[in-house]
């Protein structure tokens, strides 16, 4: 298994009030393929976006993660169990899940392991989904100046997983019955305020601070509020959403990983 990779707790926090929030459309659907809703399994949840939203629907949620920081900030919810448990290693119990949703992470695994947890833990019938988004896209201005920082600035911070994110997880395969799935995208209204902390919680960010002690996000801040007029003003942001959906069967299965 490889060693977990922690880019995120040092701006736990952060990633809890920045980020943007799932459709709730998009786990009506999940629901509704689901062989039940007693339990749900959101896998590497970071600070809950996903496993708050899964608890509308399922009797149960367990939310994990190999971060403790990110856990310890995650939102806190009643039919939600955290657990500080890495992807590949859980402590479900055979047989025992419904739904399993991976948010914004999948490239981080070990992704035969995780498959191989994945057989493990789901019951007959189960939905495995893995969903990620690339880059946002809003206004012309807006748009080229968040290309300058992501590109330009933090090029060469993205590690190699980001390409995986930028391709819709479109290489990654299990050995399980892929799903159609209904396109989805998150959208939010954001002021310049709120613009400037999500993208202070990307990886490469967080990379470039910490090889050259200066936050990267402050080079674009000044061309950021230009471009978004007046600050306070709340402008929307999409960013659609690369969704692959499997129905897990039985314990055997063909290849996994990237092809």
């Amino acid at each position: 298994m490889t060693g977990f990779k922690d880019y995120f707790s040092s701006v736990s926090t952060s990633y809890r009030d920045y980020r943007p929030r799932y459709p709730v459309a998009l786990f009506e659907h999940l629901a509704e393929i689901a062989p039940g809703r007693s339990l749900a399994w959101d896998v590497a949840t970071g600070s809950g976006q996903a496993a708050g939203q899964l608890a509308q629907f399922f009797q149960r949620v367990i939310a994990t993660d190999a971060s403790e920081e990110q856990v310890r900030n995650a939102e806190r919810a009643d039919k939600i169990e955290y657990c500080v448990e890495p992807a590949e290693a859980s402590g479900h119990e055979n047989d025992s899940v419904d739904l399993v949703t991976v948010a914004q992470a999948l490239h981080w695994f070990d992704l035969p392991a995780f498959e191989r947890e994945a057989r493990r833990v789901a019951r007959p019938g189960a939905i495995l989904a893995a969903w990620s988004y690339g880059i946002l896209q809003s206004t012309p201005a807006i748009d080229a100046v968040i290309e300058s920082l992501y590109n330009g600035i933090l090029g060469e911070y993205w590690t190699p997983e980001r390409r995986i994110v930028e391709q819709g997880y479109r290489d990654v395969a299990f050995g399980f019955e892929p799903l159609d799935c209904p396109a989805f995208a998150m959208r939010a209204h954001w002021t310049a305020g709120h613009m400037l902390g999500y993208l202070s919680t990307w990886s490469a960010a967080r990379r470039y601070e910490e090889q050259h002690g200066d936050d990267p996000v402050s080079q674009v801040r000044d061309a950021l509020l230009d471009a978004w007029g007046n600050p306070d003003d709340p402008i929307e942001i999409a960013w659609p959403l690369a969704i692959k959906i499997w129905r897990v069967g039985d314990r055997t299965g063909g290849d996994v990983g990237q092809r």
